[in-house]
């Protein structure tokens, strides 16, 4: 299991399941030639995901930020046309690091579509119940908001499967809420109306979970904008915004996503300076 140890803060990856989504949409209006230079793309033009929760162990805190992609949520076909290849064995990583779902404190989600979600609740009996029963689930007001009452377009990622359990959990925000000192959610929309960011200032080091505006390292270009995005011009003055601003900061940006990178800095002139590479293991 892959981590990240900055003084007060360490990060572990949980494994959080798999999607493979089409390559075209991930990277939107970007021809194939361009984009399949920076990320693997298989014979179906799919390129793979991560759906893998970060553990941030910090101040005597478990936090997770998202929440994998759960178990036996989906069905036949919808595995088949996400590409699900493995789903989640999140209980299983916690328990290699002498942790349960009971010990989480805190899930911070970026955003409630379903490979972020479906791991806030598990089957139990004839129903469903929250995985993570003690957990206090942040998330936008304005995310939360559609999660219950999707539109036309939404309807297919804002699952009620994924909310109607967790919902005496769940603590809203509007623009930004620090939900302890040194880590910060920021409101950005884009990807969705509600999507937000993560930015982390501890001890000098500074971190930032672009979460779906910047799926990977290969969506660096602030022109890069997914094809799912449902305000595309709004995810790329974010990620102009927030990418300088990391850049010029040397932060760490840290992925869900990304089959290749936990975790990158880059410099102003674009070379990647330290990274955490995932580790490929067979399932």
């Amino acid at each position: 299991m892959e981590k990240l140890e900055l003084q007060d803060l360490t990060i572990h990856w949980l494994r959080g399941g798999v999607t493979h989504m089409d390559g075209g949409a991930m990277f939107g209006v970007v021809p194939k030639p361009l984009w399949s230079r920076k990320y693997p793309v298989n014979e179906k033009n799919q390129i793979e995901l991560r759906t893998d929760p970060l553990l941030l162990q910090y101040k005597g805190k478990n936090i997770l930020v998202e929440s994998g992609i759960g178990n036996n949520k989906m069905s036949d076909k919808q595995k088949r046309n996400y590409g699900v290849l493995e789903e989640s064995s999140v209980e299983e990583s916690l328990t290699s690091l002498g942790l349960t779902a009971n010990d989480i404190d805190m899930i911070l989600m970026t955003h409630m579509h379903f490979d972020h979600a479906c791991g806030l609740t598990r089957i139990e009996g004839d129903g469903l119940v929250s995985t993570f029963p003690n957990a206090t689930i942040y998330t936008s007001q304005v995310e939360w908001d559609e999660m219950r009452n999707p539109n036309i377009r939404s309807q297919n990622t804002y699952w009620e499967e994924n909310w109607k359990a967790i919902q005496n959990q769940v603590k809203t925000y509007e623009d930004e809420l620090e939900v302890m000192e040194g880590i910060t959610m920021v409101h950005t929309g884009g990807h969705s109306d509600g999507h937000s960011i993560i930015v982390i200032n501890t001890n000098g080091e500074k971190l930032i979970h672009m979460a779906d505006i910047m799926p990977t390292h290969a969506h660096k270009n602030p022109l890069w904008v997914l094809a799912y995005d449902d305000y595309p011009m709004t995810s790329i003055y974010a990620k102009e915004k927030w990418i300088t601003k990391a850049l010029e900061e040397n932060y760490w940006f840290l992925f869900y996503h990304d089959a290749q990178y936990r975790a990158l800095k880059w410099n102003q002139e674009g070379e990647i300076t330290d990274s955490i590479k995932r580790e490929v293991t067979n399932v």
